[in-house]
């Protein structure tokens, strides 16, 4: 018996390639433009956020970003932090392979310095003191935590000297993945220069949980919240959003758009004919299942029929109707194949494709929000990978959290409600799940246990706008039922006595 999926309404009003592209091009000019003006001193901004969806590309527009600023003649050095180290490597590979180790100095502990990855230290000095940065060094790079420590920021003035700015080591901070820096955190290194460029997704998850605030029954002081929060209606502070998200194949744009619904426009890089996913003969509930996730359109499988589990986050069950799905897609192979864009987001004509033997990102990687389930599911991914003698990068499991930051072919996620008998602040976070959502550049299966709408229905509304949350918005119900309704949906009976799918 096949499964019907319901399709989610048709997107409308979306560009993409060079059209969707030239708007994150424009918003990330306006901010250099802004930037360059508070160097010369003919604006008063000290704070620059330039804001951005999942997939945004803003690593991109952070280099730019850096590279005019060392430009502009009144800006000898620049610092550039994050919160943490598997944040700061990548860029300071990037900013390395620009400028050269004489230039790009990265800050590691000693407790980290073995792990910093050997493709950054060919392009970047790496070191554990500032005394032994290099004398002409210009981009300084290193965690929140290490330049908030105590003394070091007067370490970093006795070895470097002043900046442009006459008082400060830098003339320019940039904060990478702002919105995931609290702000007790950044208080540490904002007098680092006299502006502060901060760029990031507001939509992932913020720094500490609500729950976890001391000062909660206070809402003028809070110093759990994302640091960009406290500044953004300031007069000396330049806002703008990057239109358009390079991640997603087009058919999921819809729901990137109900993640980012306050915005005032959301377009795809990808045309809907620029990504796909070539699967296997398949027979049964597996073919009608991956043939939608194949199509790119997000897609929830709501599985009735499961024995019970031992805990919303204990559910085997579940994972062993996912172990049935993976083994066919996995025996017979599947393909996915990728259009190849310039810097402008046009098309080349040139096509990526990558199967058993992956290059880059994961192929699959399963997401969970609770570190039994991801126990689980690492589990399952053992078993495969011996059974079928996977590859590395084929197949791999992790908890949303670690995997925030992240990209992968196809994400399989286990809905955070799915068992859930209430909406509790941890598994109905907004960020939570949009991490889950939007990690895939192909495609995206979403599983749960049969209930979620009745469990949305009975739930109390809850208005209110969570830390940590881009705009206004009213959680967790309300949410959860608009995204629901970008998915495709379709329902799965399985009998708990069989070990095989129908």
């Amino acid at each position: 018996m096949g499964i019907d999926f319901s399709a989610p309404p048709p997107l409308v009003d979306a560009t993409h390639h060079v059209q969707a592209a030239v708007g994150n091009t424009d918003a990330a000019t306006r901010a250099i433009l802004t930037l360059s003006g508070s160097l010369s001193g003919s604006n008063d901004y000290d704070k620059i956020l330039l804001r951005a969806a999942a997939g945004a590309g803003k690593s991109v527009q952070l280099m730019r970003m850096v590279h005019d600023a060392l430009a502009h003649p009144a800006c000898v050095r620049v610092a550039v932090t994050a919160f943490m180290n598997r944040q700061i490597w990548p860029l300071a590979r990037s900013l390395g392979e620009v400028f050269g180790p004489s230039q790009v100095g990265l800050l590691a502990s000693a407790r980290v310095l073995a792990d910093v990855p050997d493709e950054v230290r060919t392009v970047a000095t790496v070191v554990t003191s500032a005394k032994d940065l290099p004398a002409g060094v210009r981009v300084v790079l290193a965690t929140a935590s290490r330049f908030g420590s105590p003394s070091e920021r007067t370490r970093q003035l006795s070895a470097l000297g002043v900046a442009g700015n006459d008082e400060r080591p830098f003339d320019v901070l940039f904060v990478d993945e702002a919105w995931q820096m609290a702000l007790h955190l950044f208080a540490g290194v904002e007098g680092y220069a006299p502006i502060v460029v901060g760029v990031g997704d507001v939509g992932q998850l913020p720094p500490i949980d609500a729950s976890d605030n001391p000062w909660r029954g206070d809402p003028g002081y809070n110093p759990y919240r994302a640091w960009p929060t406290a500044y953004e209606g300031f007069r000396t502070t330049f806002s703008i959003d990057l239109p358009a998200v390079w991640r997603p194949p087009a058919q999921q744009l819809a729901l990137w758009r109900a993640f980012y619904q306050d915005w005032e426009r959301l377009d795809c890089i990808a045309a809907p004919d620029d990504r796909g996913i070539e699967l296997p003969a398949l027979a049964g509930a597996a073919a009608d299942i991956w043939a939608t996730v194949a199509s790119g359109c997000p897609t929830l499988l709501e599985i009735d029929g499961l024995a019970e589990p031992e805990a919303p986050d204990v559910d085997e069950p579940l994972l062993g109707v996912l172990e049935e799905l993976l083994r066919p897609l996995l025996v017979g192979g599947f393909l996915v194949r990728t259009a190849v864009y310039d810097d402008s987001g046009a098309p080349t004509g040139e096509e990526w494709s990558s199967s058993a033997e992956p290059e880059g990102d994961p192929l699959i990687v399963i997401l969970a929000s609770r570190n039994a389930a991801v126990d689980d599911a690492e589990a399952l991914v053992d078993r495969l990978s011996i059974e079928l003698e996977l590859r590395e990068g084929v197949l791999a499991a992790s908890t949303v959290d670690k995997w925030q930051g992240q990209t992968n072919r196809i994400t399989i996620a286990l809905h955070p409600l799915s068992g859930a008998d209430n909406l509790d602040s941890f598994n109905s976070a907004f960020g939570r799940l949009a991490v889950a959502c939007t990690r895939a550049t192909h495609g995206l299966l979403m599983l749960t246990r049969s209930g979620l709408d009745e469990l949305l229905a009975e739930a109390p509304a809850r208005p209110g706008t969570p830390l940590g949350e881009p705009g206004t918005r009213t959680l967790p119900r309300q949410t959860h039922l608009r995204l629901l309704g970008s998915f495709a949906r379709g329902a799965l009976v399985v009998d708990p006595a069989s070990a095989s799918l129908p």
